[in-house]
């Protein structure tokens, strides 16, 4: 915390005194880039002991906040100053007619992404990512789906070198690395959002290449009531505090036993509208117990540790939170589509 304080002050005095938008720039990289001082701060909260993690992730969270508002607060005071120095100096015609330059919007899947990777990291979880070009090992088999399973069909994956190398079709293999990498002796929370490809066929509510996020917990002594609480947290953060939420039974080859996620409509409020079906009920993703053969794959021994694992899809959160109808939305460049979605909304 108080090395949080100290960077703090450190950045602001620098901000104070820089004089153009390089020097500002450079404050910038050295602080929230992706080594600055505050980014490399993230990969310390899982070194604490587990009661100071949500404080710690809530404050390094404040942390970075006030450090982007004082940089942007500085820009604007720069080209503020820069733009009255210029009109002292020039003559400007104000009856000439303004030209109306139409612009983009923030990328809404980066925002939900961010959203959701900013309540797990309060909670004590870590973002890690992993390679998109995988290998089966990673994808199906520590994952507990063997040779010959209809998930490996070439039908629904994209394979490139003889059924071992493939574009990964979930983000799963990055949990099965992240727990072969801690040796199988330490808790681990973790999340990793990331781009998946399936062979699918492009239409309103399908594509070859989505955005996935996958969670993680594995400690000892977890059960499906701690996948409960986690889901409750997130789904009332991106959704609203009225927002209820239910399981249901399903069958994943990863987990045992395994969930539907539902969360009550946000529209008709249960009632029944077209949104949900008229069931007042909208799934919004598949999680369950880690089973054990997948602990074991990964070198934990089931008998000892435990843990749930979840996954949303970024498209899904997406088109259910802003009312978005086909999912090719997210990946054209009509500016005629993007345009529904300025600042002020996302």
């Amino acid at each position: 915390m108080k090395e949080l304080e100290s960077i703090l002050a450190e950045l602001t005095q620098k901000v104070k005194t820089a004089t153009d938008s390089n020097e500002l720039n450079a404050i910038r990289v050295e602080y929230l880039g992706k080594k600055g001082s505050i980014s490399l701060l993230t990969a310390k909260i899982g070194e604490l002991p587990q009661e100071e993690k949500k404080t710690f992730g809530a404050a390094l969270n404040q942390v970075k906040n006030q450090a982007m508002e004082l940089l942007e607060e500085k820009r604007k005071e720069m080209e503020e100053k820069a733009l009255n120095e210029k009109l002292s100096q020039e003559n400007i015609d104000v009856t000439l007619p303004g030209t109306m330059i139409p612009s983009g919007a923030p990328n809404i899947l980066e925002k939900i992404i961010e959203e959701v990777e900013e309540v797990f990291m309060s909670m004590g979880y870590d973002v890690v990512d992993g390679p998109e070009i995988e290998e089966d090992k990673y994808n199906f088999e520590l994952l507990n789906i063997p040779k010959g399973h209809p998930a490996r069909d070439a039908q629904d994956t994209f394979y490139i070198e003889d059924e071992k190398i493939l574009l990964r079709s979930q983000t799963s293999p990055v949990q099965a690395r992240t727990m072969l990498a801690a040796g199988g002796n330490t808790p681990i929370r973790m999340i990793c959002p990331g781009k998946t490809y399936r062979r699918d066929a492009d239409d309103a509510t399908h594509s070859h290449q989505f955005m996935q996020i996958e969670g993680l917990l594995v400690d000892k002594d977890i059960s499906l009531s701690d996948l409960k609480g986690t889901f409750d947290v997130i789904a009332k953060r991106l959704f609203g505090e009225d927002v209820e939420t239910r399981f249901r039974p399903s069958y994943y080859q990863f987990t045992e036993p395994s969930v539907e996620t539902d969360i009550s409509c946000f529209v008709c409020k249960g009632s029944g509208c077209p949104l949900c079906k008229h069931t007042g009920w909208i799934t919004v993703s598949g999680a369950g117990m880690v089973h054990p053969n997948v602990l074991r794959n990964c070198g934990y021994d089931p008998k000892v540790w435990s843990g749930f694992a979840f996954g949303f899809g970024a498209e899904r959160l997406a088109m259910l939170k802003y009312g978005i109808h086909d999912i090719r939305t997210f990946y054209q460049t009509d500016l005629r589509e993007s345009s529904t979605f300025d600042r002020k909304d996302v």
